[in-house]
């Protein structure tokens, strides 16, 4: 079985897919080894990883080579982060065709604008409905039917009421599902009423990031699998723990010098 049928049947399976995000090989085969039956490339870590400030500083080209050196390391399905597309509906194809070729079997898409900035901020639904479509059709022609794509809305937080950004990002959700995505993500989850909200809404399979600081006092992995959701992603706990290991130990190692000084 192809790792595009596999990781396919993983998410459409009665099982909650817990899959934390990769900043390099290393950290992917500690998730396979350890037991985890999929990988997430995270633009976020790979930021972290090389020192730059934000996500949007990460080239195109940065993120396949990582995106590649990752596939390469593990037998385990790994789904890229292609972020906005890297462009317009016209710029996706060629986007999606290329992370196809690094061998992942599926992959992020978001409708956030990219700036860099800490406000969001989300492109017209029509044209992130656009892109969807280009990247399936993209996957038809490389022959990879079974190809995952990961419609992310940062919709929730675009708006000043989050009642209203949760109606918002439902919406968004069930019309990029509409438009050929296979999963539904919708970021910036903090309850676990907006999660049931989310999975009775949804039209689909439901992808929640867990695990971060607006939510992880919140609910729980087994929380999650109560409600149904299909997917959950663990986008920062590797690349945040091993910083914090590091700093640990470098400064256990100057504590001590110190002392004996």
């Amino acid at each position: 079985m192809n790792k595009y049928t596999v990781l396919k049947k993983l998410i459409d399976g009665e099982e909650t897919l817990i899959i934390p995000d990769a900043f390099n090989p290393l950290s992917a085969k500690l998730i396979e080894y350890t037991g985890f039956k999929a990988v997430q490339c995270s633009g976020y870590s790979f930021a972290m990883a090389a020192g730059y400030e934000s996500e949007v500083d990460v080239s195109l080209e940065e993120n396949l080579i990582s995106t590649r050196k990752i596939v390469e390391s593990v037998d385990v399905p790994v789904m890229a982060d292609a972020e906005d597309g890297y462009g317009g509906p016209e710029d996706v194809s060629g986007t999606v065709g290329r992370f196809i070729d690094t061998g992942v079997a599926g992959l992020n898409l978001e409708d956030q604008i990219p700036d860099g900035k800490h406000t969001v901020s989300v492109v017209d639904e029509d044209l992130m409905m656009q892109k969807i479509i280009a990247a399936r059709e993209t996957a038809e022609i490389k022959d990879v039917p079974d190809f995952i794509i990961n419609s992310r809305t940062d919709a929730l937080k675009s708006t000043d009421s989050r009642e209203d950004g949760l109606e918002i990002a439902i919406e968004r959700a069930n019309q990029y599902l509409s438009a050929g995505a296979d999963l539904a993500f919708i970021t910036y989850v903090e309850t676990l009423d907006e999660v049931k909200q989310i999975v009775r809404e949804v039209k689909g399979p439901v992808s929640i990031a867990a695990g971060l600081q607006y939510n992880i006092k919140n609910f729980t992995l087994n929380d999650l699998q109560s409600c149904g959701v299909a997917r959950v992603s663990l986008p920062t706990l590797l690349v945040v723990s091993s910083v914090d290991a590091m700093e640990k130990a470098l400064n256990l190692i100057i504590s001590d010098e110190l002392h004996t000084i």
